[in-house]
């Protein structure tokens, strides 16, 4: 038996790995829904960045009919789909509270929580794939003040558009994909919007990225991140009059050290060319409706959207494992060699690799539990 914690596309696709070699599973998912980041927690715009043939799940394609950057509404409905043809059935408001391997009956004893009876359930198997995402628990920073702003404060999770945002002074907190998407939306629909850029960041167009990506295929690492900076200046100019400077290191080798991604643009940096979205610097403290920033300036607030990523709690309830994931719930091995562990554990969605790399997790851990049976 394989026990899968998580039920978004990672623990799907692997799901669908083991199926497909008649190998038992079950799988356990906090929410009340498999995908339940993309089914409840997604703003309404969201479109999968990378060209689809990056972003298909093991063993089944996207239909013909779909466009070459999925919105997350076909994706949702790709993943039913998914679901539906390798009939795959996720246990339900469990959330795994413990997870060790018992050296005398050599298992992995996995208590959860049943969230519907409040009972604690205990499974047990030879193999544990630890599916539950970079996106486990949304992440607040702990900010001086925030406690005495009187308005609205979101985090990404809850936001879903723009419209209720018209005509109010909105600050939107992280510059990541997520955050530069969600400003462009309330920029959109009529929002006075702000956005807090605190680091570098690399500004690549989807056509930008999808060249790169194909170019990793054949070329080093380090010669395609030269060319997406060029390109990225070339198309973009000097962002430094725009509050934005770009990193030292290249956008690719960000993601595979840091599981950094680079903002791939929407539409957002014109809206900051034109002045319809304002860059400003980190936070200081917050007192009441006004928010300080570093550079000693002050500005009023109706609304703080915090873009600003999630934590993971796998070091809460895995227990015993000192190779595979670190504190943060992050593999120490680096790609392509981080997705197994000791003991048969196995971690797969977790190298900042994004849908692709999910795939080829899910793919090597099926074979290689496959060759450890058979």
């Amino acid at each position: 038996m394989v026990i899968i914690v998580g039920a978004g596309p990672s623990g799907l696709a692997t799901a669908a790995c083991l199926s497909l070699r008649s190998i038992p599973y079950l799988i356990l998912e906090r929410e009340d829904c498999f995908a339940s980041l993309w089914k409840k927690y997604a703003y309404d715009r969201l479109r999968l960045h990378l060209d689809k043939q990056f972003c298909v799940l093991p063993h089944m394609p996207f239909p013909d009919s779909y466009p070459r950057f999925i919105s997350k509404n076909q994706f949702v409905s790709y993943l039913d789909d998914y679901v539906s043809h390798f009939k795959i059935n996720p246990l339900c408001r469990r959330c795994v509270e413990l997870a060790e391997f018992d050296e005398a009956s050599k298992k992995w004893i996995v208590k959860a929580r049943n969230l519907g009876s409040g009972e604690v359930e205990e499974f047990t198997g030879r193999f544990l794939v630890v599916a539950s995402g970079e996106t486990s628990n949304p992440y607040t920073p702990d900010i001086e003040g925030l406690n005495t702003f009187p308005g609205d404060v979101l985090h990404s999770t809850q936001f879903k558009n723009g419209k209720a945002f018209r005509d109010q002074n909105v600050l939107v907190v992280g510059s990541g994909n997520s955050g530069m998407e969600i400003a462009l939306d309330l920029a959109n629909h009529g929002a006075k919007t702000s956005i807090v850029v605190r680091s570098p960041l690399h500004i690549l167009s989807k056509e930008i990225l999808l060249l790169g990506l194909i170019l990793l295929r054949y070329i080093p690492l380090n010669t395609v991140d030269w060319l997406m900076v060029m390109l990225s200046k070339l198309v973009y100019g000097d962002i430094t009059k725009h509050g934005i400077t770009r990193p030292k290191e290249g956008p690719f080798f960000i993601r595979v050290a840091h599981g950094n991604y680079p903002v791939v643009d929407v539409g957002t940096y014109n809206k900051i060319k034109s002045r319809k979205i304002q860059v400003l610097p980190a936070i200081s403290s917050i007192k009441g409706n006004q928010v300080v920033f570093q550079n000693g300036k002050t500005h009023p607030f109706d609304t703080i959207v915090f873009c600003t990523g999630f934590k993971r709690s796998t070091n809460i309830w895995l227990k015993g494992d000192d190779y595979l994931l670190n504190d943060d719930g992050i593999p120490k091995q680096s790609f392509p060699n981080h997705w197994k562990g000791k003991n048969g554990l196995y971690c797969v969605g977790l190298s900042g690799t994004g849908l692709p790399g999910s795939s080829i997790d899910a793919q090597n851990i099926a074979n290689d539990i496959n060759s450890l049976l058979f």
